[in-house]
C-alpha cells in the first residue's frame, strides 16, 4: 500500500519528461538530413539500371556488367574507414557539399564516355564520393531520433530515401535510356543535394565524438549479425538494380515494363519500411528481422515462376519492402545499442558492409547467371536468405 502514491507520480514525472523531448526534436534538422539523402539516392537510383541498359545494349557480357556495377560499392569500401577521421578534422556539413559536387562531376565523366572499360574507375569514384553523405547524415540523424521514435523515424527516412531510388528507374521511362537527358537527371539530383545541405547547415548538429574512438574493423566483433543483414539487404538492392534487366530480358520483357518492375521493387521500400519500423516498436527488432528474412527468401522461391503473371507486381512489390527492411531494421539496432564514437563507426562499418554486399553480390549472382542462366539470380539470393535464416535462428 504504501507504493500506490508514488506509482502514478512516476508515471506522470515519465510522460511529462517525454513531452518535454517530444518537444525538443528537431523535426527541421531531420527534415534537411532526410531531404538531401532522396535527392542524392534519386540520382543512384537513375544510374544502375542506366548503365546496365546501355552495356546491355552492346551486348556486354552479363559478368562484366555485374562486375561494372561491383565498382560503384568498392568504392563504399574502400571510403567507409576513412570517414570517422575525416569527420574529425572536416566539419561534416562542409564534406557533405564537396561530396555531392564531386559525384556530379563524376557522373559528368561517364556521360561523356560509352565504353565499359573507361566507366570502371568511375563508377568507384562515384561510390567513393557519395559514401562519406550517407554515412554523415545517417550518423546525423540516428543521434537525434529519441528512442521512443527511433522504429518509425528510421522507417520513415528509409521509406523517404527508397522513393528517390524509386524516382530514378521511374525518370528513364521518361528520359529514355540513350543520349544525355537522364544523365542530367543524374548530375542535377547531385547538385541540388548540396543546395540543400547548404540551405539547413545551420540547424544541423555536430558529429557525436563522445567515448572511446574505436576503428570500423574494431565494429566488427561487436555486431556481426546486424552487418550480415547489412549484407544481405546490400546484395538484394544491388543485383536487382544492376542485373535485373538482364533477368527480364530474358523473358522476352522489354525495357519499360523492366524499369517499371524495378520501380515497384523500390516503391516496396518506400511504402512498407514505416510498418516495419512500426513493428520492431511493437515485436522488437530482431523478431521483425526474423520475418523480413523468410519472406525474401519465399520471394526467391517464386520470383521465376510468377514472372510472367499479374502476381510478379505484388511479389516484387512486397519482397523490395522486406528485402530492404532488412537495413532499416539493422539500423534501428544500432541506435539501440550505441552511441557516440562507435555510433559513427557502426555507420561506416554499415557502408563498408552495404559495399562488400554489392561488389561481391553483382558478379558473383552475374556469373551464376552466365554459367546456369536467368535462374541464378533468385538462386544466388535465396542462398544467401537461407543463410541469414539459420544465423538468426541459432543466435536466438
Amino acid at each position: 500500500m504504501t507504493d500506490d502514491h508514488p506509482l502514478p507520480l512516476a508515471a506522470k514525472e515519465r510522460n511529462s519528461a517525454t513531452s518535454l523531448r517530444d518537444a525538443s526534436i528537431p523535426w527541421a534538422a531531420m527534415a534537411g538530413i532526410i531531404a538531401t539523402v532522396t535527392v542524392f539516392a534519386v540520382a543512384q537510383g537513375l544510374t544502375y539500371p542506366l548503365l546496365s541498359f546501355i552495356l546491355e545494349r552492346q551486348d556486354t557480357t552479363s559478368g562484366l556488367i555485374g562486375l561494372s556495377a561491383a565498382m560503384t560499392p568498392l568504392g563504399f569500401i574502400v571510403s567507409a574507414p576513412l570517414v570517422p577521421a575525416l569527420s574529425r578534422r572536416i566539419p561534416a556539413e562542409r564534406l557533405a557539399i564537396l561530396c555531392s559536387v564531386l559525384a556530379a562531376l563524376t557522373l559528368a565523366a561517364i556521360a561523356s564516355m560509352q565504353n565499359v572499360w573507361a566507366w570502371m574507375p568511375l563508377r568507384f569514384l562515384l561510390g567513393f564520393f557519395a559514401n562519406p553523405l550517407y554515412v554523415i547524415s545517417e550518423t546525423w540523424l540516428v543521434s537525434l531520433t529519441p528512442a521512443s521514435y527511433r522504429g518509425r523515424i528510421m522507417g520513415l527516412y528509409s521509406s523517404i530515401v527508397s522513393g528517390g531510388f524509386a524516382l530514378g528507374p521511374l525518370s528513364l521511362g521518361l528520359a529514355g535510356t540513350e543520349g544525355l537527358p537522364p544523365f542530367l537527371i543524374g548530375i542535377a539530383a547531385f547538385l541540388l543535394c548540396g543546395l540543400i545541405v547548404h540551405a539547413v547547415v545551420a540547424r544541423l548538429p555536430a558529429m557525436p565524438q563522445e567515448g572511446e574512438a574505436i576503428s570500423v574493423a574494431s565494429f566488427f566483433a561487436l555486431a556481426p549479425l546486424l552487418l550480415f543483414a547489412v549484407f544481405t539487404a546490400a546484395a538484394f538492392e544491388q543485383v536487382l538494380l544492376s542485373l535485373f534487366a538482364v533477368y527480364g530480358t530474358a523473358f522476352g520483357s522489354d525495357e519499360q515494363r523492366i524499369a517499371s518492375l524495378i520501380t515497384c521493387f523500390i516503391t516496396g521500400n518506400a511504402v512498407l519500411q514505416i510498418l516495419l519500423g512500426r513493428l520492431a516498436e511493437r515485436f522488437g527488432s530482431r523478431r521483425t528481422l526474423l520475418f523480413c528474412v523468410l519472406i525474401c527468401l519465399a520471394a526467391c522461391l517464386l520470383l521465376s515462376p510468377s514472372f510472367d503473371t499479374w502476381l510478379i507486381w505484388p511479389l516484387v512489390f512486397l519482397w523490395g519492402g522486406v528485402s530492404f527492411g532488412l537495413y532499416t531494421l539493422s539500423l534501428i539496432q544500432l541506435g539501440e545499442r550505441f552511441t557516440g564514437s562507435s555510433l559513427i563507426a557502426g555507420n561506416a562499418a554499415f557502408a563498408l558492409v552495404w559495399g562488400l554486399g554489392g561488389i561481391l553480390g553483382s558478379p558473383a549472382t552475374g556469373m551464376a547467371m552466365q554459367i546456369i542462366g536467368h535462374h541464378g539470380l533468385p538462386l544466388s539470393l535465396g542462398l544467401l536468405s537461407g543463410a541469414l535464416v539459420v544465423v538468426l535462428m541459432v543466435k536466438r
